[in-house]
């Protein structure tokens, strides 16, 4: 018995969810998600923009879909199986049509729509190759499915459209949005040595920054392999995106654990060879600083020594993207040690720790299952919200203390504008601790306060080298980083109120 388009489509109309399933490498994973049809038979979903799914759904394109009609007769009840290709809807007008329907059948896209935050959305088209409407009574006596085909959708993809996926993949996992952890104190040093000699290097400067940024590429990638083959992130259903829990693009299938291990050894081999040649042009001291590097990032989450385990990752990540890292930029500068980037540095690296710090307590679970004794899985989460208000004030403390004994000049009290940011960050960890959904923004002011106290410390240096003649570049300056702390703090905090009023109109105000 064949049924006609118009059954199919009416059964599909009056579905709200489906079970969607997509390839991740090897494996599949299944989700539910709410799906919309048009009459032409074009289906469309809407998720938050950086979701995983929807990631991995664009990444690779084919896809499965499984729908169910509500019935409560077993024997009339219907399935109804949708394979096809997806694709990211770019086109305003395709966008509001996404929207549209979606927003009747998914309460998140609804409402999204009703306060004006559609934009947060990313809309997904699946064009299908065919469809499969079948009937338990049916079945049962061995009548065939009825097949809708649509050979015009069918899709493949070139080589060149699968490498393009495949290098953005390789881009994505070098999480590109926190290099910044490397960036500030290679600035950092390097105003500082400027406001000492006089005189500046662009060149060294490009290259120690390179290094720096490669150094903490591989090590955020190596920590990936080693958290996949511990078991730590296919553990932890708890990470709060993008802050923690890793790039999840192993989980995602979208790049394998080899090719994972091969991008890390990518970047220390390039880190390693820029770091020589600058040993051998500027000093033979990068030497040291380039082994204790590659031993504490390599190793970080790795056998034999797994710093993080030992309660050793707070401390390293501090010396290395504080003091270690703003004393080298130093070195290829002046090829001369000092304390002076080591003081001017320690700011950044209490903040960099305290990143760290609030990024592990949504790991907690999956750490403490796996046997990574951080600090937070050592103190439990209560308990180490009180450290986290010590990293936190230690940064300032030392500020301060620099001006104050003249080891810091004056107009780097600028950077105290940036302490509003880490006291709220502290106030919502004491409240929200123990969500990792609701502790999100806390994340992100950290992120911020770290990026806007080494981009004001760097102009402070900046400006003592220049002198007067330089104030009004440096106020710009001054005014752009102020702005951009300005536009971050309204940023979370929108994001902030957008998903409380999504959780309470989904929840129905509970």
């Amino acid at each position: 018995m064949s049924h006609s388009r118009e059954e199919v489509l009416h059964d599909l109309e009056r579905t709200d969810v489906g079970v969607v399933s997509t390839s991740a490498g090897e494996k599949l994973r299944s989700r539910m998600m709410h799906i919309a049809v048009d009459r032409d038979f074009n289906f469309y979903v809407a998720s938050m923009k950086g979701d995983p799914k929807t990631l991995q759904m664009t990444r690779q394109p084919s896809i499965s879909i499984l729908v169910s009609p509500r019935n409560e007769d077993i024997n009339t009840s219907r399935e109804i199986e949708i394979t096809g290709a997806t694709s990211f809807i770019t086109d305003p007008d395709e966008k509001r049509k996404a929207l549209e329907i979606t927003a009747v059948k998914s309460p998140v896209v609804k409402y999204m729509k009703e306060t004006g935050n559609e934009g947060m959305l990313d809309y997904i088209k699946i064009s299908p190759e065919t469809i499969k409407y079948r009937i338990f009574g049916e079945i049962v006596q061995g009548i065939p499915p009825t097949v809708l085909e649509f050979p015009g959708n069918v899709s493949r993809v070139s080589d060149w459209s699968r490498l393009k996926m495949k290098l953005h993949s390789w881009w994505m996992e070098l999480r590109p949005s926190f290099l910044t952890a490397s960036i500030v104190p290679v600035l950092l040093g390097s105003a500082v040595a400027w406001s000492v000699i006089g005189s500046f290097n662009f060149g060294y400067f490009l290259l120690a920054l390179l290094a720096g940024i490669l150094m903490q590429a591989g090590t955020n990638i190596i920590n990936d392999y080693f958290d996949h083959s511990s078991g730590n992130d296919e553990a932890n259903v708890e990470f709060v995106r993008p802050f923690s829990g890793g790039s999840r693009l192993i989980q995602l299938g979208l790049m394998s654990p080899l090719e994972v291990l091969a991008e890390a050894l990518i970047c220390f081999v390039l880190a390693t060879a820029i770091g020589l040649f600058l040993a051998w042009t500027r000093g033979p001291f990068l030497l040291i600083l380039g082994a204790i590097a590659i031993l504490s990032g390599f190793f970080y989450s790795g056998k034999p020594f797994n710093w993080s385990s030992r309660g050793l990752g707070e401390l390293i990540v501090g010396l290395n993207f504080g003091p270690l890292m703003a004393l080298g930029a130093y070195y290829v500068q002046t090829q001369s040690l000092s304390w002076l980037p080591v003081l001017a540095s320690l700011p950044v690296a209490f903040l960099i720790s305290a990143v760290l710090y609030i990024n592990e307590f949504p790991d907690f679970n999956a750490d403490n299952k796996v046997g990574r004794k951080t600090w937070v899985v050592r103190l439990g989460k209560q308990k180490a919200v009180t450290g986290f208000g010590v990293l936190l004030t230690g940064a300032y403390v030392v500020l301060v203390g620099g001006i104050i004994t003249g080891q810091m000049p004056a107009v780097t009290a600028i950077a105290l504008v940036t302490l509003p940011l880490a006291v709220k960050a502290l106030l919502h960890a004491w409240k929200h601790y123990d969500s990792s959904f609701d502790l999100a923004p806390a994340n992100g002011l950290m992120v911020t306060s770290h990026l806007a106290t080494g981009l004001f410390l760097t102009l402070a240096y900046l400006w003592q080298s220049i002198g007067s003649k330089g104030w009004v570049y440096m106020s710009l300056a001054a005014l752009g980083c102020l702005a951009f702390i300005l536009y971050m703090y309204w940023y979370i905090e929108r994001q902030k109120r957008v998903f409380h009023g999504l959780k309470q109109a989904v929840s129905g105000g509970n």
